[in-house]
């Protein structure tokens, strides 16, 4: 169905190749899964299926990538349209009109289906994704997991044999996320539809996959079995951690199959506590009051009252469209207010009457979109622009950057990052101005384990060091790491409050794995794990 014949694309302002000598050949009716670090070109590889590497992209590209019998090098994008469809990793750059049920007719429209079909297929693909209350919505008024799921839906309705998906439920909360594999495992099973998906949470998608491709620094692998590329793995969901830990092989890759063997383990973690949560406060680094926030002339949030410690690391969940977005750009004087008071910082100071200038030293936003904030033509250009921006000495933002990511290339331009990299910039670049409320929306968007690790360690430490953070996010592994409180928000009111532990534990939807199979023991993490036996995890 698809063939990479060793090859290699080339930038020309990388000094390595983004992908080097690859040779695949991926089978009809197969969800192959893409796994690899932030960066190393799950995008480009994904981008080479249908023809927008290298036609639109630039570069240079040697070898072939043969799709149903056409070869990309020859066929453009548009030739390539019927047989495979891209959803990339920031839908909504690909939306072309303002409604969701006219987004998902848009590809039928275009391809010159009857209206009849075009109906039939609208209705059964609002359906098959869980969006048929938001068929007559805006576009622009919908959450970032709601236009996720609509720009899936949109590629799935125009009946492409090939389903290309970059980082599909990264904005999706646990249970979209679920309906949406669950909607693609059928439509391979019971269509013959190939899918193939990049994903860095790979809790969510493993144990869907029919093969895996591990992708480093430009290198795949073969082919391979999803449980015997988690044996050799260094990217690893926490269920396949905790099987390294406890020694069981082949590691499981469901909470069911982790389950089935969890009994030694669970009888030599009795009796054992987790160690104590860390104090915060007492002082009160946020307040709202009253908060009440409209969108499009609908309520979002509503009677909203809330107090968050100062040094304290504070994570909002809930399922898409709860408002969890709404409340950070209301605090951070994004969205006006309709109702109620925020004040912000030791001088609890109103974020809305403060000059711009002033605002970003008291209260930091990095929003779902990092590249809003990402304005030069190179790494180096940002980071230095921000020192100059914050008045801070040469090179702060820099030394931020390399602690969040590691080694980026200076000389490249924001828009050539992959969307984890442009996201670790913009948090470089907000840090830079020491704000003392840090707000983060979907801050693990494009992360892989290791760099949500790193990004966990700089939290931790900013969190020491006083300032207060506030995350909106479905990643529950990462709120599990990191977050000393949880906040479950639905409908615009807050639902749930409580210490990390008690909140996600008591929660079927929000529990991270490592809970899930030690259940009803009250681990949350690996390192939890770790600790407990005496073990490095």
């Amino acid at each position: 169905m698809i063939t990479f014949d060793h090859v290699t694309v080339r930038f020309p302002e990388s000094a390595a190749p983004a992908l080097d000598d690859v040779t695949l050949q991926v089978p009809e009716g197969e969800l192959v899964l893409v796994i690899g670090p932030t960066g190393s070109g799950k995008s480009t590889l994904l981008r080479c299926v249908n023809g927008l590497v290298p036609h639109f992209s630039g570069g240079l590209l040697s070898g072939s990538v043969v799709v149903d019998g056409l070869d990309t090098r020859q066929h453009r994008p548009r030739d390539l349209a019927t047989v495979v469809g891209l959803v990339e990793q920031n839908p909504v750059s690909t939306f072309v009109t303002d409604v969701v049920e006219d987004e998902i007719a848009y590809g039928m429209e275009t391809m010159g289906l009857d209206p009849t079909t075009i109906r039939r297929r609208v209705e059964e693909t609002l359906d098959l994704f869980g969006l048929t209350p938001l068929r007559t919505r805006a576009l622009e008024s919908l959450s970032g997991g709601q236009q996720q799921r609509v720009a899936i839906a949109a590629v799935f309705a125009a009946g492409p044999r090939i389903l290309v998906l970059d980082e599909p439920t990264s904005a999706l909360d646990p249970v979209a996320a679920e309906e949406v594999l669950a909607s693609l495992d059928r439509i391979v099973h019971d269509l013959g539809t190939t899918v193939i998906l990049a994903e860095h949470r790979l809790e969510r998608v493993i144990h869907h996959a029919d093969r895996v491709v591990l992708l480093d620094h430009g290198r795949t692998s073969a082919l391979l079995d999803p449980a015997e590329a988690m044996r050799t793995s260094p990217i690893h969901p926490p269920v396949v951690a905790l099987a390294h830990l406890a020694e069981w092989d082949p590691p499981p890759l469901s909470i069911r199959d982790a389950r089935r063997r969890v009994g030694e383990l669970r009888r030599r973690l009795t009796g054992i506590e987790p160690s104590a949560p860390r104090t915060t406060g007492p002082d009160a680094a946020l307040a709202l009051d009253g908060l009440r926030v409209l969108r499009g002339g609908r309520v979002v949030l509503d009677a909203v009252d809330l107090t968050i410690e100062r040094g304290s690391v504070t994570a909002l969940m809930g399922r898409n469209g709860a408002g969890k977005s709404t409340l950070l750009g209301a605090v951070g004087a994004q969205l006006a207010i309709a109702r109620g008071r925020v004040r912000v910082g030791t001088q609890r100071a109103d974020p809305h009457a403060l000059r711009a200038r002033d605002r970003v030293r008291v209260v930091g936003l990095v929003p779902q979109q990092p590249e809003l904030l990402l304005y030069t033509d190179s790494v180096a250009d940002e980071c230095a622009s921000a020192d100059r921006d914050f008045e801070v000495p040469a090179g702060t933002t820099a030394e931020l950057l390399d602690a969040i990511a590691g080694p980026i290339e200076r000389a490249r331009h924001p828009r050539d990052l992959s969307e984890g990299q442009r996201l670790e910039l913009a948090l470089a670049v907000i840090l830079a101005g020491g704000p003392e409320v840090l707000l983060l929306d979907e801050p693990t968007r494009g992360l892989d384990y290791g760099a949500k690790r790193r990004l966990a360690v700089v939290l931790a430490r900013l969190a020491e060091a006083g300032t207060t953070i506030v995350l909106a996010t479905h990643d529950v592994e990462m709120v599990a790491e990191c977050a000393d409180r949880v906040i479950i928000l639905a409908d615009g009111e807050l639902v749930a409050d409580g210490p990390v532990r008690e909140v996600l534990a008591a929660s079927p939807a929000f529990a991270p794995q490592v809970t899930k199979v030690l259940h009803p023991q009250p681990w949350l993490t690996v390192d939890d794990v770790a600790a407990a036996l005496g073990r490095s995890a």
